[in-house]
């Protein structure tokens, strides 16, 4: 039973929306708040300060991803990354050819970033994917054209976790000489990613999802690759994207990558053994109940369960109460009533869809939290079954067959 004595504070169970920042990267940040001020654009003191805190944090970075320093990009987080990898492409390319592969599970910065494309004249094929949300190589392969400039394709997706063949694209790309740009926001600081040996163009990452500060990311741009600019004013980094820089914020992301770069073997082991023992316990005491995603290649903290003849919304808002929070897929599209774009194009039907939730663990997360979690949607899910007419009606028909 769901033993409400345990909510001595919150089970926080949606990292892939946000995390909790490091204190690390917190108190790395302080004095560029307050007595490290300088703007990094002046040539004196104060400005050569912020300068080389600037350029130690692009070497950190560059460091996790086997790259050079020149091919970090520093922005606000992840969809000004994704607008400015789809659209500066899009825009430096165009003069040879103006068509774009992507895929229907994308995060909405790309997808809405080739809708806004396709109104500005380019083509864009969406590429399906199958009842675990990967690709297919031989449909990509088929999608190809002759103008075909870019392919982007995400690492790991947001909602049911599933990791693309990243490698394999990137050297597809590579071997037709197109772009490969892959959104590795949920991926980046959860697996190792190396750029050289994936055959990676372009990658986008944002600081608060490895427990970094909001506002925070980067785009890596291989060296050679051309790149229209989105924002417009001053040379700031390397003259492609105007702004004064964000210097706290910088540090305290280059502080957040050092610290998941170096416990990230030993956080994959804990967040798989957490993910499995949920995902066991769920599936075999729930019936009912499927897991999204594919069952191996996946985020190490992703779970996303649907629960027939269960309304996801009632249950996030009890779980809410009990001090558990989860979500029903995607932070930036939560407001929406449609079921999810991702969930859809995995075959879902709209009901089993609406009946879904996503547990995103941490490193935080133990497994008296899992246990405690395990019970109250086990109870949660009978509660609501109950109330269900649907699942009255099914029960009813099922027991008439018998």
């Amino acid at each position: 039973m769901c033993d409400q004595e345990y909510k001595a504070g919150v089970v926080y169970l949606d990292n892939a929306a946000t995390t909790r920042m490091a204190e690390e990267a917190e108190a790395a940040m302080q004095p560029y708040l307050v007595e490290k001020f300088g703007n990094a654009s002046t040539a004196y003191g104060y400005g050569e300060e912020a300068q080389a805190a600037i350029a130690h944090a692009r070497e950190v970075i560059a460091a996790s991803l086997d790259a050079r320093p020149s091919e970090i990009y520093f922005t606000s987080g992840g969809s000004e990354a994704d607008n400015w990898a789809v659209k500066g492409v899009a825009e430096a390319y165009g003069k040879y050819g103006r068509h774009i592969i992507t895929s229907r599970i994308e995060h909405h910065a790309v997808l809405n970033s080739c809708h806004y494309l396709e109104e500005q004249g380019y083509e864009v094929t969406y590429l399906d994917v199958d009842q675990n949300g990967m690709i297919s190589l031989e449909q990509l392969e088929h999608a190809v054209r002759e103008d075909t400039i870019l392919i982007s394709v995400m690492f790991g997706n947001n909602e049911v976790g599933t990791i693309e063949p990243v490698m394999q694209i990137g050297r597809f790309a590579r071997d037709h000489q197109i772009l490969f740009h892959t959104d590795a926001v949920q991926a980046y600081g959860q697996i190792p990613i190396d750029v050289a040996c994936l055959q990676v163009d372009l990658l986008t990452a944002s600081g608060h999802k490895f427990r970094g500060p909001k506002g925070t990311g980067f785009l890596y741009v291989r060296d050679g690759v051309k790149l229209q600019s989105l924002i417009h004013g001053g040379a700031q980094e390397q003259g492609l994207r105007a702004g004064t820089e964000n210097v706290p914020g910088i540090v305290g992301l280059a502080t957040a990558v050092y610290i998941a770069d170096a416990a990230m073997e030993q956080r994959m082991k804990y967040e798989i053994q957490i993910r499995e023992y949920m995902i066991g316990e769920l599936l075999t005491t729930i019936p009912y109940s499927q897991l999204n995603g594919h069952p191996e290649q996946r985020l190490p903290n992703n779970i996303n369960i649907s629960f027939q003849f269960v309304d996801g919304g009632a249950l996030l808002v009890m779980l809410d109460t009990l001090g558990i929070c989860a979500s029903g897929g995607s932070a930036c599209t939560s407001a929406s009533k449609e079921p999810s774009h991702v969930l859809k194009a995995i075959g879902l039907s709209d009901e089993l869809a609406r009946g879904t939730i996503r547990l995103t663990i941490g490193e935080e997360t133990t497994k008296k939290d899992a246990d405690y979690v395990i019970a109250c949607i086990r109870e949660l899910v009978g509660g609501l079954r109950e109330q269900s007419p649907f699942y009255e009606d099914y029960q009813s028909r099922f027991h008439a067959v018998d």
